[in-house]
C-alpha cells in the first residue's frame, strides 16, 4: 500500500474540505485576528525584495503578506482549490498547482517558508525528499523556515532528523513565530534550517 499525502486522504473523505478552509480563514481575517505572525517572522530574516518560495502555500496567506512588503514570491500547493484562492487574492505572485515531493522550480530563493503545519499533512515516506528539494532551492546563503504542531504523528526529534539527513542544519529553534524559546514540553516547533 502506497502512502498518502495526508490532506489528499481527507479531501478524497471529505470534498467540501478545501471551501471550508478557505471560509475559515476569511472568517478570521474579518474578525481583525492576527495571521501575519509567519510572514513578519520570515521577513526578519529577508534582504528587502528578496525572492521567497512558500511551500504548501494554501490560500497565500504567508506569501501574499510577504509580497505586499515587496517579496518576490512563489507559492506551490497541492490543493487547486487553495491555490485559486491565492492567485484572487495576491494576483502579484505566482502560484502553482504542485507536489512538494517533486519541487524543480527554476532560480533559488532566500528562503523557503513551510508553514501552517504542512510538514505533518506530507507522505511520511516523503518527508526527506521534500526537505532535499527545499534545500537544492536555497540560494547561497538561504534557509528553510517550517512550523507544525505537537501531536500530529512527526516528532520534533524525528524532523530534525530528518532535516540533517537532507543536509539541512537548523540554526534557531523557537515554540511559537513570536520567538519564545523552544523546549522539550514546546506544543509547536519554528526551526530555521541552513545548508549543512
Amino acid at each position: 500500500m502506497t502512502e498518502e499525502n495526508a490532506w489528499l486522504r481527507i479531501l478524497a473523505k471529505d470534498p467540501g474540505h478545501s471551501e471550508r478552509y478557505v471560509q475559515r480563514f476569511r472568517r478570521l481575517a474579518a474578525q481583525g485576528r492576527d495571521l501575519g505572525g509567519e510572514a513578519r517572522f520570515v521577513d526578519a530574516l529577508l534582504p528587502r525584495g528578496a525572492r521567497v518560495l512558500d511551500a504548501g502555500c494554501g490560500t497565500g496567506r504567508v506569501g501574499g503578506l510577504l509580497a505586499a512588503i515587496g517579496h518576490r514570491v512563489v507559492g506551490v500547493d497541492l490543493d487547486p482549490r487553495l491555490v485559486a484562492e491565492a492567485r484572487a487574492d495576491h494576483p502579484g505572485s505566482e502560484w502553482i498547482v504542485g507536489d512538494l515531493s517533486r519541487l524543480d522550480l527554476p532560480g533559488a530563493f532566500h528562503v523557503v517558508v513551510c508553514a501552517g503545519n504542512v510538514m505533518t499533512f506530507v507522505a511520511p515516506s516523503t518527508r526527506v525528499e521534500i526537505l532535499r528539494r527545499f534545500r537544492a532551492h536555497l540560494a547561497p546563503g538561504g534557509r528553510v523556515v517550517t512550523g507544525f504542531g505537537a501531536g500530529r504523528e512527526y516528532g520534533f526529534d524525528d524532523f530534525l532528523a530528518d532535516a540533517k539527513e537532507a543536509g539541512l542544519t537548523p540554526d534557531h529553534t523557537f515554540a511559537t513565530w513570536d520567538l519564545r524559546p523552544f523546549g522539550p514540553d514546546s506544543p509547536f516547533l519554528v526551526a530555521v534550517l541552513s545548508l549543512a
